[in-house]
């Protein structure tokens, strides 16, 4: 049998969660001190070749702080306290893939977005879901067509 971390999901168990279920994920717009924004090469399905902001999932019964604190520290080693995010709002990301590239069910995300404005710019290392990650301008982010449009969404006037 396989071994479980609380909160944490079997790939099985995740398979039939994303068929059958919108995620709840965080979505992290970290700007340095020149205002650009961090993103990642996506590497996996859903989003797999393009620009993306930093984020995850919250884990069943994982406080929405505790996610964010886990995610900034899981994925980019740093340490920033959830007290220093500002909530931009909540977005939906509906994609036709999901994660196994298998057919019939894309993913759909409802992501509660925070930005979190750094006072240096740190160097960070690429993840296992990011084959590199930099900084980008805003300009840049609305103009490259490599950025995703749900990342995108976050710079646009309404």
């Amino acid at each position: 049998m396989e071994k479980q971390n609380p909160g944490y999901l079997s790939h099985q168990q995740l398979v039939e969660v994303v068929r059958l279920v919108p995620l709840i994920s965080i979505d992290l717009v970290i700007e340095n001190t020149k205002g650009e924004i961090l993103v990642g090469m996506r590497e996996n399905e859903p989003a797999r070749g393009y620009w993306f902001v930093p984020g995850g999932r919250i884990l069943k019964d994982e406080r929405i702080s505790e996610a964010f604190e886990r995610i900034m520290k899981n994925e980019l080693g740093l340490e920033v306290p959830y007290s220093q995010a500002e909530f931009i709002g909540v977005f939906e990301h509906l994609y036709p893939t999901n994660f196994t590239k298998q057919d019939g069910f894309g993913t759909h995300y409802v992501v509660l977005s925070h930005r979190i404005k750094l006072n240096n710019t740190p160097k960070i290392n690429s993840d296992d879901q990011h084959g590199d990650m930099k900084w980008l301008s805003k300009d840049k982010i609305l103009e490259d067509e490599k950025v995703h449009p749900n990342t995108k969404a976050y710079f646009e006037k309404s």
